[in-house]
């Protein structure tokens, strides 16, 4: 506890003087009985891979938790996390005692997993395939493979091990077949296959062996069926035990067969497999060891150049860094052309245990998706940031009928997100209900046009200008903001009661002067004032400009007659509720709707500052979003502190620090302990219960956003005033 404390201290010095500091992460390490009955894996105890279509969660004991195929909001083949007897899993583990470290390659989405004891060490490094960052037509033209693929190596002595594979198809609501067939895709060899067949989705289950050396034998394997049913699966799993011993290797791959229409568009595009064979095509090639270290190494290269784009250079670094290569994966990116971006990778993890919070965020949010792109163009990633632009303007050409848009869309731009509960599965820790799908979508909330517009004008400083007709469509969505500017909504926080004059409805999240990249602006106020800035800087035709400007104002003295408790000396949340706080009036000096040094503000945040004890909104240095005993969102139930709103509150101690210099060695050490909760390998979830506990969704795109903001603003103000 000591070192600790005195390695926080060191740092902390090391930043006020403007040093070089070294970011630390530890890697996690825990002890497992195989023996045992597996309980569920605590939230933060995973990390996430993915391929930019899809993605999945690994738990720190060597099980794929959480899998959707083909895409980010297809129904699961894998969702343990959820349902730990039949939510269905993909396990490799030792069966003897062992513990566990786990971390991702340097600079890249690919994850190893160490197990260990006295007797051996086994090395798992799970990835989804990408091609390579390349403009090679060569390497461009080679298809994205959608397998799921787990390298198991024995680095030292001997290790006993036991793999299982239980998909549980379309939530663990559809029946399937299980049959051991021959696997045609190995050159050479009699070698089986395991095909799980349901009403609407193949896998199948493949597998190569190998020696790492000329001196050492490939492992021998054989692959049997397993009959889960009696946990509430509907069909057989299959398992397969197998001993490694040093220099012996197993990959394990798991895919969609392709199918029969994708085979012939791709006959003419034939592979030349060994011995002259020529049978398979790019999209179904030979599994061969050759095939799966070149489709690691690409991988691995992928990640590895994408971040080298980067153009941070503050402290933190390595957290900045981590946080970009988070938010990348939660990108779908189908054709390369456009882009949508999900809020999280996950769906229906519990923001309280045992309580009913439990949403599907494996949507694409407007607020969510303009706050990533923002970060990644903070960062300098350019291409994203075009790509989305590219999406949202399809959004934009297909309004609904009044001029308004749908909070969020599918990630394949439709609208349908009906949301269904799951009462079969028993939930996380036995939250329930599990909820797919999400009934927000429908939601008034006029804060989106702010966040879209920012991006929009942030997308004219970096990527492609605005053509007309895209403009003619920008300049009809400031319009339809002034009509409706006065209207009630449902917040940011997307509450299902009673529509209110929410304070932060008023605000938006970014700030193109300064450039902070995260949720920092005031929300319709900026939707206004960034077509007002567009109009401007590139000439224009604006018919209503006279209107935008009155309109912009007014909604500044609304805003500062109306949120204002002149009683208690803060920001209320709303303009009904003005002695409720919420935090996200943090965002208000972000954007510079409020100098950080403003009294008003100020008071605010000292008032946030306090406990929830004596009406604030702390604890432990972690900051709720309001108090859920004090207003009535129509949810119910309880939550953790929000990570976003953390550092909301660390970025605004940095703006009013800038003038108040007391105030930043509390920006410092909140920015720190916040470090803390980050997982054994640098992600976030959504909250953070009292006890420290990871909660809600995960990774949570939200967070990612706001930490790479936070370590940037903080990191450039001490620079300056010290």
């Amino acid at each position: 506890m000591l070192l600790e404390k005195l390695g926080r201290l060191r740092l902390t010095y090391s930043l006020f003087f403007r040093t070089p500091s070294i970011s630390r992460r530890a890697i996690s390490m825990n002890y497992y009985q195989p023996d045992k009955d597996r309980d569920y894996i605590p939230l933060a105890d995973h990390a996430l891979i993915g391929n930019l279509h899809t993605a999945a969660l690994v738990s720190l004991d060597g099980s794929v938790e959480s899998y959707c195929v083909p895409n980010f909001d297809s129904p699961s083949v894998f969702a343990r996390i959820l349902d730990k007897a039949k939510g269905g899993h993909f396990s490799i583990r030792p069966t003897v005692p062992f513990s566990v470290k786990q971390n991702y390659l340097p600079s890249s989405n690919v994850l190893q997993t160490k197990f260990m004891n006295d007797q051996g060490v086994a090395s798992v490094t799970d990835y989804l395939p990408r091609p390579n960052l390349s403009n090679s037509p060569a390497i461009a033209s080679k298809p994205l493979l959608p397998w799921l693929i787990r390298r198991v190596e024995c680095i030292r002595g001997n290790v006993p091990l036991l793999m299982q594979c239980a998909p549980a198809f379309n939530y663990a609501r559809d029946s399937h077949a299980t049959n051991i067939v021959d696997d045609t895709s190995i050159p050479m060899g009699n070698q089986k296959k395991v095909l799980f067949e349901s009403e609407n989705l193949s896998l199948d289950l493949r597998y190569i062996v190998e020696g790492t050396s000329d001196a050492v034998q490939p492992p021998e394997l054989e692959l049997s069926t397993l009959d889960l049913t009696s946990k509430g699966h509907k069909g057989l799993a299959a398992y397969a035990s197998v001993q490694l011993s040093e220099g012996q290797a197993v990959t394990f791959v798991l895919r969609t067969p392709p199918a029969e229409d994708e085979q012939k568009r791709e006959l003419e595009r034939q592979l030349v497999g060994p011995l002259g064979l020529k049978s398979r095509t790019l999209i179904d090639p030979f599994l061969t060891k050759e095939l799966l270290h070149s489709l690691l190494s690409t991988t691995n290269r992928y990640w590895n150049e994408w971040i080298r784009q980067s153009t941070y250079t503050g402290s933190w670094k390595e957290a900045v860094h981590r946080s970009a290569l988070a938010l990348k994966l939660l990108i779908f990116e189908p054709t390369g052309i456009d882009c949508a971006v999900v809020a999280s990778p996950t769906f229906s993890l519990p923001e309280f245990i045992g309580g009913t919070r439990n949403w599907d965020y494996r949507a694409s949010w407007i607020r969510d998706s303009s706050f990533t792109l923002y970060a990644l163009i903070r960062l300098g990633f350019t291409h994203e940031a075009n790509a989305y632009l590219g999406f949202i303007f399809e959004r934009l050409r297909h309004k609904n009928p009044d001029g308004s848009l749908q909070i969020m869309y599918t990630i394949h731009g439709t609208k349908d997100l009906e949301e269904v509960e799951l009462d079969h599965l028993d939930g996380h820790k036995g939250s329930k209900p599990v909820r797919i799908g999400n009934g927000a979508a429908d939601h008034v909330q006029l804060d989106i046009y702010g966040e879209l517009m920012d991006c929009i004008y942030l997308g004219q400083k970096f990527g492609k200008p605005l053509g007309y007709d895209d403009w003619i469509l920008v300049r009809e969505l400031v319009d339809y903001v002034v009509a409706n500017s006065k209207e009630p909504d449902l917040s940011i926080w997307e509450v299902r009661n009673k529509k209110r004059h929410f304070t932060t409805l008023a605000v938006n999240f970014f700030d193109p002067g300064h450039l902070t990249g995260v949720p920092v602006q005031i929300m319709l106020w900026v939707a206004i004032d960034r077509g007002l800035r567009l109009s401007e800087k590139r000439s224009l035709p604006c018919p209503n400009r006279g209107k935008w400007r009155v309109a912009r104002d007014e909604l500044y003295e609304e805003i500062m007659n109306h949120a204002w408790n002149k009683d208690g000396k803060y920001f209320g949340q709303s303009y009904e509720e003005t002695d409720v706080l919420d935090s996200a009036v943090l965002i208000m000096p972000l954007v510079f709707f409020m100098h950080g040094s403003d009294p008003r503000f100020v008071n605010t945040l000292r008032q946030i500052l306090k406990t929830p004890e004596r009406g604030g909104l702390t604890s432990n240095n972690l900051v709720y979003r309001y108090d859920v005993r004090k207003t009535d969102d129509g949810v119910g139930g309880e939550e953790g502190t929000f990570c976003l709103c953390t550092l909301w509150c660390i970025e605004a101690l940095t703006r009013a620090g800038e003038f108040d210099k007391s105030l930043l060695p509390r920006a410092v050490s909140m920015f720190e302990d916040f470090l803390l909760y980050l997982n054994h390998v640098g992600l976030c979830t959504e909250e953070i219960s009292e006890a420290g506990e990871a909660l809600g969704n995960a990774v949570q795109g939200f967070t990612h956003v706001t930490l790479i903001s936070a370590a940037y603003n903080l990191s450039r103000t001490l620079a300056k005033v010290h």
